[in-house]
């Protein structure tokens, strides 16, 4: 006996009762259906409806045509949030990557299109009624993630739906059953055909709202998905199976909603043009793919007995405004050690550095007393040896920020451009 009963607000009431007076069947599906009988927080709320997306449009006075072409419509509220509202529809060819759709009659036909029994079941706000024709409660309740209908025609279907998998499995803790464990297995080899969006927000899904993704990351590895979307993690994986470990814990031990912080851990074991290389075939934005790369890339912080010279050459390197992220990763890999002892040190330089920073004393270029024009006043040439001799006019202030006025930086730089006597 059901229990467990969805609370949708009452926008989702409003919409059901609108549709339905108007004639036209209208059910709640998808993730706060789901998730209400897993029993967590619900999340957005999506709807199916006998009705047309040009009816949804008529019914209601502010639509947005979202998804039109495949039957969805969005209905805003009094208040201008969003919902969901699709169409049945039902799968008339699908080639593994995309499928093409036709509406249905019924919303059991649209139920049984979709990927997992958990994910196919129905709530009737109005009713109060279920409709579960896969047995997605009992899945649910037994901790098994299961395929509605032959596991070969769900996968063959489209293949995201292995990625998927991956990920219900790890967030919802389930069992994956041994059947479509073993589709999923042995369509691994196609998921190199998918799109890299829809590879890339699959693997940012897990690391974002997943409190332990080594979980959903270990079935990647274990079905073959690793080796064939991420070779670079494979070799670590095969290779050095100890570092990968302990990555898998460090990103366990990151905060949840910082997708990208998570992704530089996985990626400190590789060098910077192999993590560049495959962050590119995400098709990250040029900014995220520079930021994860440098997270990535950053030295450990130094230990807590090195003098300030050292805190400066780090953050110089770094880059002052990382020192955050860089030390959140360092702090989640100390706390996976089995010695407090290495959190404890990992704080203490994280201490040490915002003190450094917050002196005040020049880590970079721009923070120097001089720039190009006072090279150009002092009677140099622009070139690019400007660059050069601002670099080497930081080295020396990085090693005594004292030096740092246009004095002293001027004759430096006077004697490193004076011609040789012969």
């Amino acid at each position: 006996m059901i229990t467990l009963r969805p609370s949708p607000p009452d926008s989702v009431l409003w919409i059901v009762k609108t549709l339905e007076e108007a004639g036209h069947e209208t059910w709640a599906v998808g993730g706060a259906v789901r998730d209400t009988f897993a029993r967590r927080p619900a999340g957005d709320w999506d709807l199916t409806t006998h009705a047309r997306p040009q009816e949804v449009r008529k019914i209601f006075k502010r639509t947005v045509p979202i998804g039109i072409e495949h039957g969805t419509v969005g209905v805003l509220d009094r208040d201008g949030t969003m919902f969901e509202v699709t169409t049945f529809r039902k799968d008339v060819e699908t080639d593994g990557r995309h499928a093409v759709v036709a509406f249905a009659e019924s919303v059991e036909d649209d139920l049984a299109r979709r990927d997992f029994t958990m994910n196919a079941i129905a709530w009737h706000p109005l009713r109060g009624e279920h409709l579960d024709p896969f047995g997605g409660l009992a899945d649910l309740e037994a901790g098994i993630l299961r395929t509605v209908g032959e596991p070969e025609e769900r996968f063959a279907e489209d293949y995201l739906r292995i990625l998927r998998a991956f990920r219900f499995a790890g967030r919802f803790g389930l069992d994956i059953d041994p059947l479509t464990w073993a589709a999923m297995t042995s369509f691994a080899e196609y998921l190199s055909g998918l799109s890299a969006e829809r590879i890339r927000e699959e693997l940012l899904k897990v690391l974002s709202v997943d409190p332990s993704p080594s979980v959903a990351l270990g079935l990647y590895a274990e079905a073959g998905a690793i080796a064939v979307l991420y070779p670079e993690w494979e070799d670590i994986r095969r290779d050095r199976p100890g570092e990968w470990e302990a990555a898998m814990a460090t990103v366990d031990r990151l905060p949840l909603g910082n997708a990208l912080l998570r992704l530089a851990a996985l990626l400190r074991g590789l060098d910077r043009s192999a993590a560049v290389h495959l962050l590119g075939r995400l098709k990250l934005s040029n900014a995220q793919t520079d930021e994860v790369a440098h997270r990535a890339a950053a030295d450990p912080l130094p230990g807590p007995g090195e003098d300030d010279e050292v805190f400066r050459r780090w953050l110089s390197r770094t880059g002052p405004e990382r020192l955050g992220v860089v030390a959140r990763l360092d702090l989640a890999g100390a706390r996976t050690q089995v010695s407090v002892e290495a959190a404890y040190e990992t704080v203490a330089s994280w201490q040490r550095a915002r003190h450094v920073r917050r002196s005040g004393v020049p880590l970079c270029t721009a923070d120097l007393a001089v720039d190009g024009r006072d090279l150009i006043a002092s009677g140099l040439r622009p070139g690019p040896r400007f660059g050069e001799l601002l670099d080497q006019a930081l080295d020396v202030v990085l090693r005594d920020p004292d030096q740092n006025t246009r004095e002293a930086l001027l004759s430096h730089i006077c004697e490193w451009t004076r011609e040789p006597t012969a």
